[in-house]
């Protein structure tokens, strides 16, 4: 029989742990200093048990040393929601093809300067790495000669910033895009060489598509066993608990679906365990939500203009049985800002503004697998259906006994 010390001691340890795990699937690279410190600092005291779970139940790797932790996450599927690289600044616009390029080739002189470099540098190397023929036949040109372009590689600098790989020591983005200045950088070369979560190096793929190249750089051993093969499987099922909004159950295989639905209980039990995650299953498939609402990079419902109109129009795709068009939703949207034109911003009630909000609501509802689009038709997923209002029911007055504080709570709850 445990002692009253050392049950307190295992339940601190429960929590620190899950503190951990939670900082690692929230920020897969902590360093040790600035605000993930706290976070890295408990992923090193519990990096054994953390590395050993994410190996058995998802393949991932943990790396940790003392000024890095890394948990080298792939997907569970590669036609799962996008979740693009976003722009530092308040706009937040999702990285277009030439920013990942430039990223790209950014990482690449970082990978071979020295242990510092001024923004005018690197972009005159990403200029000479940018002038490669295939990179050319590609459709890639740049050249700095154009503001758009030197914004697009001050994006590119301002994620590599928040990522840690570059320290700034003097200077400004917005001066050198202006033409007024430079910028000074550190390079932290132990968060970069920490950034690849690849099976294997990305110059050994020879696909000639995106999607085989994508395969083939998370690619399994051969899985010439069952017992391999169901290894596979329980990576892949908890990969996607972990990451995707919902799993649902027919984008599995035969294979997949038997077995989830033989080890559900194991699976989702496990994950609980460690994270604190509470598995939601319906008919049509399993979610994972998290009561803290600290593990999503998408919010809904949230504040704000774009944040209203998302929700009305997941009310309004939910209530409508079959797809919509997105005219269908333009004209919905011109219709709200008439009706909620004193809650709106100026900006969303002016006449054209309902295009980008659609697109705009549309593109988190699918980050969050409630909708499936294509071509001009949106169509509701299953889960969306949590976001139908149902008709008002006006109930008779009745009398009733007065109630206790208790009960008034649980009824606020």
């Amino acid at each position: 029989m445990n002692s009253p010390l050392a049950e307190v001691l295992d339940g601190q340890h429960a929590a620190e742990l899950r503190k951990a795990a939670r900082a690692l699937l929230k920020e897969p690279l902590l360093r040790a200093h600035g605000p993930q410190a706290d976070g890295f600092r408990l992923v090193r005291r519990h990096a054994a048990e953390l590395r050993e779970w994410f190996d058995r139940n998802t393949g991932w790797g943990l790396r940790a040393d003392a000024g890095t932790a890394r948990l080298l996450k792939t997907p569970g599927s590669l036609d799962g929601p996008l979740h693009p690289a976003r722009d530092a600044t308040r706009a937040g616009a999702p990285f277009t093809r030439r920013r990942y390029v430039l990223l790209c080739l950014a990482l690449a002189v970082l990978e071979r300067s020295e242990a510092q470099i001024t923004l005018g540098r690197l972009a005159d190397h990403v200029v000479l790495e940018a002038g490669d023929p295939h990179l050319t036949a590609a459709g890639i040109h740049f050249t700095l000669d154009r503001r758009d372009e030197r914004l697009d590689l001050a994006a590119v600098v301002r994620l590599l910033l928040g990522l840690g790989v570059l320290r700034r020591v003097a200077g400004d983005e917005e001066a050198y895009v202006s033409g007024a200045g430079d910028v000074l950088y550190d390079v932290e070369r132990r968060v970069l060489a920490g950034l690849l979560a690849a099976r294997r190096g990305p110059s050994t793929v020879v696909a000639a598509t995106l999607d085989e190249r994508l395969a083939e750089l998370v690619a399994e051993t051969a899985l010439d066993s069952d017992d391999l093969r169901f290894r596979a499987m329980r990576h892949a099922l908890t990969r996607r608990l972990l990451d995707d909004p919902v799993l649902y159950y027919d984008e599995l295989t035969d294979a997949e679906l038997a077995y989830l639905t033989r080890q559900r209980g194991f699976l989702t039990a496990r994950i609980t365990e460690l994270t604190g995650l509470v598995a939601e299953v319906r008919a049509e498939g399993i979610a994972m939500v998290d009561p803290d609402d600290d593990l999503t990079d998408v919010r809904m419902p949230e504040q704000g203009t774009h944040g209203h109109v998302t929700l009305l129009l997941a009310e309004r795709l939910a209530a409508a049985g079959t797809p919509l068009t997105t005219g269908d939703l333009r004209q919905t949207v011109r219709e709200l800002a008439a009706e909620h034109a004193g809650f709106w911003s100026k900006s969303a009630r002016e006449p054209g503004a309902e295009g980008e909000l659609v697109e705009q609501a549309l593109g988190k509802l699918a980050a969050l697998k409630l909708i499936t689009r294509q071509g001009d038709q949106v169509a509701a997923r299953p889960a969306l259906a949590r976001y139908a209002v149902g008709e008002a029911v006006v109930e008779p007055r009745t009398a009733r006994a007065p109630r206790t504080p208790h009960q008034r709570k649980a009824n606020q709850r």
